[in-house]
């Protein structure tokens, strides 16, 4: 039986030896906070910009029924909600870009990704994917309400518009922040 519990503790040295490299700074977790990132920047801008496409149709659909000839100038709210949309999207892939998986180094595993990036990964996401999240319910009940009050009264587009482009700036200020917290530099894993 000395043999047998031998080998085990030798297996369980060399299962050591490989987790040996990851440290607090560099925990094999990190990762996942900048996927988890990446993941609800998507999520949370595609939900807002599913609400504000949902909702702005809703309101096309009822004006459209009395003024079929104001539906295409009625679209603009649906575009401007896609847009939130893509948003997500530039901030997901260049989160994704950023994350590094651990690389084998003579027999033992060698972290790329500092748990400082995985916070940081994690800040931008939540940051652009909340503040597109509040820009597409902005757009989707302005889009509503305003394609609506449009087709009694053309002449509120150009107020309409402008109250459009100041709910589709929330979305742009989450952008901006969340760039400059993936851009940050986040250091490196000890050699």
């Amino acid at each position: 039986g000395g043999g047998h519990q031998w080998h085990g503790g030798r297996k369980l040295a060399a299962m050591a030896s490989i987790e040996d490299m990851y440290s607090l700074s560099c925990p094999a977790s990190a990762p996942f906070f900048g996927y988890f990132g990446a993941a609800s920047a998507m999520f949370l801008a595609n939900l807002g910009a599913a609400y504000g496409t949902a909702k702005s149709g809703v309101g096309i659909s009822g004006m459209g029924v009395s003024r079929p000839d104001l539906v295409m100038k009625a679209l603009i709210p649906v575009v401007m909600a896609g847009v939130v949309g893509i948003y997500g999207l530039i901030i997901a892939v260049i989160i994704s870009t950023k994350i590094k998986a651990p690389s084998m180094n003579q027999g033992t595993m060698q972290p790329q990704y500092t748990l400082f990036a995985g916070a940081s990964h994690l800040a931008a996401g939540l940051a652009g994917g909340f503040s597109g999240l509040a820009a597409g319910v902005a757009i989707g009940i302005v889009g509503d309400i305003g394609t609506r009050a449009l087709g009694q009264q053309p002449k509120l587009f150009v107020g309409m518009i402008l109250i459009l482009i100041f709910a589709e700036a929330l979305g742009l200020y989450g952008l901006i922040v969340a760039l400059i917290f993936s851009a940050s530099p986040t250091g490196t894993c000890a050699e």
